[in-house]
């Protein structure tokens, strides 16, 4: 599934620029010519879409978009076409956080502009068998509460625009200016619930035992 991926992203970066196949080794300083590395990352979890059929598995694909030519202003004009092509494309999403250099430096190429392509890759399942029901419905009321954090950086700086999903419920929201965010009508009870929190490329899955609130999630590092 990755591999068909891969090639759809080829295919399209072919369309958009006048290069060769894009290579989807890692980026090499001995590259000569030009052309487009799309190098996979990683594979990172995504939370369900909402939906009346069953929930598919769904991941994404975190690509490391290069571009190389003879002449630096060459690979900047490619890179600049390409970046704006991806953020016209409503499936794929485009991640500017600057790359930090520890990566560079495990590649073993010198740090260069760069951008990541996140793509969602969804596995559909079958649906369940439905059971008929015999018994009459019970329907119990449950309390609803509000869940209000803030996200901090290094230094306990607020980070604005982080993104914060609650996969439980199959929402998100991003936080304000000052770091905060809010999810309004979640269930009272469990008590215990499972954040996602992306910033700058970097995610943190966190797990809440309690509802003491404000809920407050640090990233020590973007390094």
């Amino acid at each position: 599934m990755i591999d068909q991926i891969d090639e759809q992203l080829r295919a399209w970066i072919r369309e958009t620029l006048d290069v060769p196949p894009p290579s989807l080794s890692p980026p090499d300083d001995a590259q000569k010519d030009r052309g487009v590395n799309l190098y996979l990352l990683e594979l990172v979890d995504k939370p369900p879409t909402r939906g009346t059929r069953r929930t598919p598995l769904q991941i994404a694909l975190r690509y490391l978009v290069t571009t190389w030519a003879d002449e630096p202003e060459e690979a900047h004009r490619l890179l600049g076409e390409l970046v704006f092509a991806a953020m016209e494309k409503p499936d794929l999403e485009v991640e500017l956080e600057p790359i930090p250099a520890t990566t560079w430096a495990a590649l073993g190429v010198k740090p260069r502009p760069s951008f990541v392509l996140r793509v969602p890759l969804q596995l559909e399942r079958p649906e369940a068998a439905v059971k008929l029901v015999r018994e009459p419905l019970v329907v119990q009321d449950a309390p609803s509460t509000s869940l209000r954090g803030i996200v901090l950086g290094p230094g306990d700086a607020p980070l604005a625009r982080a993104l914060v999903e609650l996969p439980v419920l199959r929402v998100s929201t991003h936080t304000d200016a000052r770091g905060q965010f809010e999810f309004s009508n979640v269930p009272g009870k469990p008590f215990t619930r499972r954040l996602y929190v992306r910033a700058k490329g970097r995610e943190l899955d966190v797990t809440l035992e309690q509802t003491v609130e404000p809920i407050v999630i640090r990233f020590d590092s973007f390094e």
